[in-house]
């Protein structure tokens, strides 16, 4: 079946400068193996970079009809342009956790940097620029899936990791790719991950790289060295990947192995962020204890990383459990450095309101009103978000107001900050067995409801008591800056030195 185009297909729109791809937010992810684990388990942890709001949902396992489509790729109005398009949709897709947002260069909202699915595929979306030559050839007319469509059919689609990485191979292959300037993604399961690269250029380039017990891999941005002249089981691409760049003169067989990054992306290899990251976490699975999860979450909280441009946070753990609604994603509502990590278990009856969409930071809420009596000029003009959600508080707005306190106190409040929130994870964490061990005997017994009250109870709890710390660490931050002299009242904020 052939996607079919929304816009005629004599849509153009001026083509940016390929070097306006520089200022792009990243996002995040890292890969640990399970041989370098002290629990034996593999994990895939990171953040999305975003510059909106952001909100955490359940995507409930949904049955679709035979002639079901989705929409999918880029409008007219993207800073890389594109043509909206249907492809088909499956006839069953998975219940799954996600994180949404709503602006991103233009790319039709809601976006989703990924989550986990109820068959145990995690995904993480960040950013992997093609080189300025792919840019430019991308025509004003593409179609297909966008990066974050790939994120969301991977968590409705994958059984496994490596199945995320044909579904992804396939859309591209059948409709194109939709692109902003190049993309990456990593999929985990409980077995193995996939680092998968698209690129721009409209020529359906894409390349996989396994990751496997023994691996340790950060991406920020995604990035695939040397390949093999044929895809194997570490290296996944396809048949024209190679060729395409003999073809356009862009290498030459005989003068060595095929890099992808240098020929097809940046050609900076892996970044200064990247090494430090990868070199540290390398150090720390040398160890005997190897690498705890207060080392993951370390790795996705501390402030060498970790700023107001990371979103959200999240950790998973690439568990088989034995129920599928026991799997659990660690969810920070923004960057874990001043927020803590709690967990969402797949199976939840609802996300706490606090912790679902609000106005603030949301794209066009600002030109909005919850107030109906300019509706029947400009049905516009009227709020998306229920009167309800934006009457409670708003996790997002809350914990960023603690963020910046801290940041302001970088010496005394940050640090004491930090620790609170690892204290309070340590405390979850040592309650999560009881919290499971019952859930498993409800399950065991038929008594699936019983089972998701008392989970969700659990998350539930932990999500407001964490919210209500963060509303009296903000109190008294606020008082302790104020009484100083310190709160900053210039135009310039201040903010702890990053890698990236």
């Amino acid at each position: 079946m052939q996607a079919r185009a929304f816009s005629p297909a004599t849509t153009r729109c001026r083509k940016r400068s390929p070097q306006f791809h520089k200022e792009y937010l990243l996002s995040y992810g890292i890969y640990i193996g399970r041989a370098h684990t002290a629990d034996g388990l593999p994990y895939l942890a990171g953040y999305g970079d975003e510059p909106s709001s952001h909100w955490l949902e359940i995507a409930p396992r949904q049955s679709h009809a035979a002639d079901a489509t989705i929409t999918v790729g880029v409008t007219p109005a993207a800073e890389m342009p594109g043509v909206l398009s249907q492809i088909p949709q499956v006839a069953e897709t998975a219940r799954h956790l996600r994180v949404s947002y709503t602006h991103y260069l233009g790319v039709p909202a809601p976006l989703t940097n990924g989550g986990l699915n109820e068959h145990g595929v995690a995904v993480r979306d960040i950013w992997s620029t093609s080189s300025a030559a792919l840019i430019e050839a991308t025509s004003t007319e593409q179609t297909g899936p966008n990066y974050s469509d790939l994120a969301r059919i991977v968590l409705e689609r994958a059984r496994t990791a490596r199945e995320g990485v044909e579904i992804v191979a396939d859309l591209i292959a059948r409709y194109g790719y939709s692109t902003y300037g190049g993309n990456s993604h990593i999929f985990a399961d409980a077995n193995e991950a996939w680092v998968v690269i698209e690129f721009a250029g409209g020529k359906g380039l894409w390349c996989a790289e396994r990751l496997g017990e023994t691996s340790i891999r950060a991406s920020r941005p995604g990035y695939i060295g040397v390949i093999p002249a044929e895809p194997d089981e570490t290296f996944l691409f396809p048949p024209h990947f190679i060729s395409t760049a003999v073809d356009l003169g862009w290498y030459d067989p005989a003068t060595g192995p095929f890099d992808v990054n240098a020929i097809y992306g940046d050609g900076k290899g892996r970044w200064e962020g990247v090494q430090w990251i990868e070199a540290e976490m390398t150090r720390r699975a040398a160890r005997p204890e190897k690498i705890g999860i207060e080392d993951i979450v370390w790795s996705i909280a501390t402030e060498k990383l970790t700023g107001d441009t990371a979103g959200y946070g999240q950790i998973v753990p690439l568990v088989e459990p034995a129920h599928p609604d026991l799997r659990v994603m660690w969810h920070a509502a923004i960057g874990a450095v001043t927020s803590p990590l709690t967990p969402v278990f797949m199976g939840m009856e609802a996300i706490p309101d606090a912790y679902g969409q609000h106005r603030y930071l949301s794209e066009e809420e600002s030109a909005r009103f919850l107030d109906r009596r300019k509706e029947l000029k400009n049905p516009q003009v009227v709020c998306r978000i229920p009167q309800g959600i934006e009457s409670g508080e708003g996790a997002v707005y809350s914990f960023k107001q603690l963020m910046h306190l801290a940041f302001q106190g970088q010496s005394s409040i940050l640090p004491e900050v930090y620790d609170h929130w690892r204290l309070v994870e340590g405390q979850i964490r040592a309650e999560l067995p009881d919290v499971l061990r019952s859930a498993e005997i409800l399950l065991a017994a038929g008594e699936v409801e019983l089972a998701r009250k008392a989970y969700t109870a659990f998350s539930h709890r932990c999500m407001s008591d964490s919210l209500a710390d963060c509303a009296a660490l903000a109190a008294a931050a606020y008082v302790r800056l104020r009484a100083k002299g310190e709160l900053n009242m210039t135009s310039v904020p201040v903010s702890p030195l990053q890698i990236w």
